[in-house]
């Protein structure tokens, strides 16, 4: 008689176990359902208010009352004095290409440095880097405008590009965590064929690191393709044609402007994110494993 209370109080706790980390289960999915429709509802109302036949924001009503590609028309093919959203890709394509190949070189310099050269100090640059990081860019931001404006780099490309790439190199670790993984038999083995580290760092270690490389590469090319604050400090003119796209958007919401341009900026905003969401979609697999591999030991 025992032995079969035994078996039935051991049954009904499995069975209680199952309902409870079902419910868990469900509370879970129900909780992270609620945080992903808060954060889909703006992006979907961004998308459906580019489409909208009003030309200024409608707090009304959540869906527009007509649908048009008008928005999008004209704000690819009819710049005026306002909105030159061409020009502002443009802008911001040539900066964000420049920037991304050199704080890529930068990055991953520096992470080689790190991971796979011993020298004097090295854990102090190390631990002084990560200090720095530690502390927002946008404290620096009047020293660097100053900087700048003394070297006569403010309202140029050449300033900006500077000011993104100059840093890079702090954020070097989950590159290096990720060059960590890199066998260092392979490396002694080179050195003792007689390879330098330029060759050993060009040869095995890059061919060997596709994915933080891709990693690296789209978060390089972020930077100034979403920055808003830096570009406006240093592009500060006033001269509409040399903004990048950041800057363009944010002046269309001016409030003498809004209620002729909002939907135009609706439109702007789904443009802009297409390239990138393109890039993740193709390059996703490389960037999840150079965030994974680099977080190892990074």
């Amino acid at each position: 008689m025992s032995t079969a209370t035994a078996a039935m109080s051991s049954a009904e706790q499995l069975r209680r176990g199952r309902i409870r980390k079902t419910v868990n289960l469900v509370i879970r999915h129900v909780i992270l359902a609620l945080l992903s429709f808060i954060w889909l509802v703006p992006i979907f109302w961004l998308l459906v208010t580019s489409f909208s036949t009003d030309k200024g924001i409608n707090f009304k009503t959540f869906f527009p009352a007509g649908y048009t590609l008008w928005n999008y028309f004209a704000i690819l093919f009819q710049s005026d004095s306002v909105a030159q959203f061409p020009r502002w890709i443009m802008n911001t394509l040539i900066v964000a290409c420049f920037n991304c190949v050199i704080s890529t070189c930068f990055v991953l310099m520096v992470a080689y440095a790190m991971s796979c050269c011993r020298f004097k100090g090295r854990k102090l640059l190390q631990n002084l880097s990560v200090t720095i990081n530690l502390f927002p860019g946008v404290l620096a931001m009047i020293a660097v405008y100053f900087v700048l404006k003394n070297l006569g780099l403010t309202n140029s490309y050449a300033g900006l590009i500077m000011v993104y790439a100059g840093s890079s190199g702090l954020g070097y670790l989950i590159c290096k965590g990720f060059f960590d993984t890199v066998p260092v038999s392979l490396r002694e083995a080179a050195k003792l064929d007689g390879a330098s580290e330029a060759r050993i760092f060009f040869q095995i270690v890059i061919p060997m690191s596709k994915p933080i490389l891709v990693y690296t590469i789209i978060n390089s090319f972020m930077v100034p393709w979403t920055d808003f604050v830096m570009a406006k400090m240093i592009l500060n003119s006033g001269v509409s044609t040399d903004w990048t796209v950041a800057i363009g958007l944010y002046n269309m919401l001016d409030r003498v402007l809004i209620n002729s341009y909002f939907s135009r900026f609706c439109a702007g905003g789904v443009l802009v994110s297409i390239p990138i969401s393109i890039l993740f979609v193709v390059m996703q697999k490389f960037y999840v494993e150079g965030i994974t591999g680099g977080a190892d030991k990074g």
